[in-house]
């Protein structure tokens, strides 16, 4: 999917579903830490997770799992902007720089990156949305209660789903602000970041109420803590049909984008799904 058609599909109320696929180029992954942290192998699982059915390839150098620390700009852009320099040549899909920094950003949009992930809804770096504004870049708004080094300590809700969405229309109003277009914003309910387990069930269960937003809806749940709970299965590389199941049901209930590690078994789950649901 070239960056017009991908324009395309954000402005069509019935585009159907894509398969993001997760490259964490990372020591400190929770599912694949290390696996992917040099130039080669990043591009190979890229190569791989492209010709599986990937549409879109979300870059990352920092690892966002619970009890994380934040990684320098200058260093995320040493572990990202070669990987991506690398791939985007190469590849039909989208590549997706996922940070919280506008530097970072900058240097991936540089690199061949044409999409924004920002788990803080850019309020972590006042300068995201005027970037991502000013290179006319698609942008992932995430709901998070508190950073990922403490997010997971006592997440509280009177109503998780009424507050998500207050929130994440609150994020989408600034990103308009900031001269984001509307079509280009896409919304993330932040299944495992500041949320029980009892909080992302009620996310998942409720997703069509964030999906009426008319944003396209992203849904990452692969591999997530919450699936290794409810399954009794530990290693995240093992949650491979818990994480099925949820992905089954995000597209059912309107998610736009299904973020997974397992691109190729998730590309099934999708299209299997969407043929159900065809009318």
């Amino acid at each position: 999917m070239l960056p017009d058609a991908f324009d395309a599909w954000l402005r069509d109320p019935h585009r159907r579903v894509l398969v993001m696929g997760v490259l964490n180029v990372t020591p400190d992954s929770f599912s694949d830490g290390g696996r992917f942290s040099t130039r080669d192998a990043a591009m190979a699982h890229a190569l791989e997770m492209v010709e599986a059915g990937a549409d879109l390839i979300d870059v990352g150098g920092e690892s966002t799992r619970p009890g994380s620390k934040p990684v320098p700009p200058d260093e995320q852009i040493r572990r990202v902007a070669p990987v991506i320099e690398a791939i985007a040549p190469r590849v039909r899909a989208i590549v997706s720089i996922d940070t919280t920094r506008a530097d970072v950003a900058q240097a991936a949009l540089d690199a061949g990156a044409a999409m924004v992930n920002d788990i803080s809804a850019a309020r972590d770096d006042a300068a995201m949305l005027p970037l991502v504004a000013a290179r006319s870049a698609p942008v992932i708004l995430m709901h998070m209660q508190g950073n990922p080094a403490t997010m997971q300590a006592n997440p509280t809700y009177d109503d998780v789903m009424r507050e998500t969405i207050e929130f994440l229309r609150e994020r989408s109003a600034a990103a308009e602000g900031a001269g984001v277009a509307p079509h280009r914003i896409l919304i993330d309910p932040g299944i495992g970041f500041g949320k029980t387990m009892a909080h992302n069930l009620e996310l998942l269960r409720r997703q069509s109420e964030l999906a009426a937003l008319g944003n396209p809806v992203v849904s990452g749940t692969s591999r997530k803590g919450f699936v290794g709970q409810i399954t009794d299965e530990p290693e995240p590389a093992q949650r491979l049909f818990g994480t099925a199941a949820c992905v089954a049901w995000s597209v059912t209930n309107g998610a736009a984008v299904v973020r997974v590690h397992d691109v190729k078994a998730m590309r099934q789950v999708v299209r299997m799904t969407e043929a159900i649901r065809a009318r």
